[in-house]
C-alpha cells in the first residue's frame, strides 16, 4: 500500500515561503511563517521511505517522529519565551497509526510519543493558539502524540479523513467480528465509527470544511483552509488553554456526568 501524500502537500501549500526549521528527521516537516497577521509554526509527520526504522517509513509516528516532534514544539516556546504573541502551532495531521514494531517497543515508543504530548500541552498551556488540521487518517497513538492536545480541531469533509484507535482490518480481528460486522455496529455506535460527522458528533471538531482537492490543494482550498486557522486562533485568544471546549455534546452526556460526580467526590 502507498503512504500518503495528503500531509505533505497541505504542509507545503500552507508553509509556501516559510523558513523551513532544520535539524529533524526526514519525517517531520515544520516552518515558521505567517498566517494572517500571526506567526505560526507548522508542522507534520511525512512518509520517509528512508526511515532507519521500517515501521514508521508510510507516515506513522514513531522513535524518530516522537522525539523530532517534540523537538520542534519545544524550540518554538524557548523562541517565544517572553514574547507576549506566542505562535501559532499548526498540526497537520495525516498519520495512519504508531509505529508498531519489536525495536520501538525495545527503545521506548511510549516515552517518545509521551514527550510529543507532552510538548504540545506545554505549548497550549503557555499560551501558544495549538490547531489541528485533520487532512488524511488521524489514528491510534500517532494522533494522541500529534494533534490532540490541540485548542481547536478541524476536519476536512472526505471518506479518507477518519478518526479511530486502530485501523478497520485490526479492529474487526480485535472484536472477531467481519469489517461488514463492524460498519454496520458503528452506524448506531458513533464511537465505533470512523466517519468525521460520527467524530464531531463527539464534540471534539471545533469545524468540519468542505474543499475541492483534497490530494492536491487548489489555490481557492488553500485559502479557504488559511481563513479556517485563522478563525480559530482568534477564538483562542482570550478563551482557556485547556481543553473544556470539547466538553458538552450530546453524544458525551455520560461521560459529563461522570465528570460531574468526581468532581463532587474529589
Amino acid at each position: 500500500m502507498s503512504a500518503s501524500t495528503r500531509g505533505l502537500n497541505w504542509f507545503n501549500a500552507l508553509s509556501a515561503g516559510a523558513a523551513e526549521v532544520v535539524g529533524l528527521p526526514a519525517s517531520v516537516k515544520a516552518a515558521d511563517g505567517q498566517l494572517g497577521d500571526y506567526p505560526a509554526r507548522f508542522l507534520a509527520v511525512v512518509a520517509d521511505s528512508d526511515n532507519r526504522f521500517p515501521r514508521a517509513q508510510n507516515g506513522e509516528v514513531g522513535l524518530l517522529e516522537g522525539w523530532g516532534l517534540a523537538k520542534a514544539v519545544d524550540a518554538a516556546i524557548e523562541l517565544d519565551g517572553q514574547n507576549p504573541q506566542k505562535r501559532a502551532l499548526i498540526a497537520i495531521i495525516d498519520v495512519p497509526s504508531q509505529a508498531y514494531g519489536r525495536r520501538e517497543e525495545a527503545l521506548g515508543i511510549h516515552q517518545a510519543l509521551a514527550g510529543a504530548v507532552d510538548a504540545y500541552a506545554r505549548a497550549r498551556l503557555a499560551g501558544h493558539p495549538v490547531i489541528g488540521l485533520l487532512v488524511g487518517k488521524a489514528m491510534s497513538g500517532a494522533f494522541l502524540a500529534h494533534g490532540y492536545q490541540a485548542n481547536r480541531l478541524i476536519a476536512l469533509r472526505d471518506p479518507g479523513v477518519m478518526v479511530h484507535a486502530m485501523g478497520k482490518a485490526s479492529a474487526a480481528r480485535v472484536t472477531l467480528r467481519s469489517v461488514e460486522e463492524l460498519e454496520k455496529l458503528a452506524a448506531s455506535i458513533p464511537p465505533m465509527a470512523y466517519d468525521i460527522d460520527s467524530y464531531a458528533g463527539l464534540g471534539l471538531l471545533w469545524e468540519t470544511l468542505s474543499v475541492s482537492q483534497i490530494e492536491q490543494p487548489s489555490a481557492s482550498d488553500i485559502a479557504t483552509v488559511e481563513g479556517c486557522l485563522i478563525a480559530a486562533v482568534k477564538d483562542v485568544q482570550g478563551s482557556s488553554n485547556d481543553l473544556s471546549s470539547r466538553l458538552g455534546a450530546p453524544n458525551r452526556a455520560a461521560s459529563s456526568k461522570v465528570r460531574e460526580l468526581l468532581r463532587a467526590q474529589w
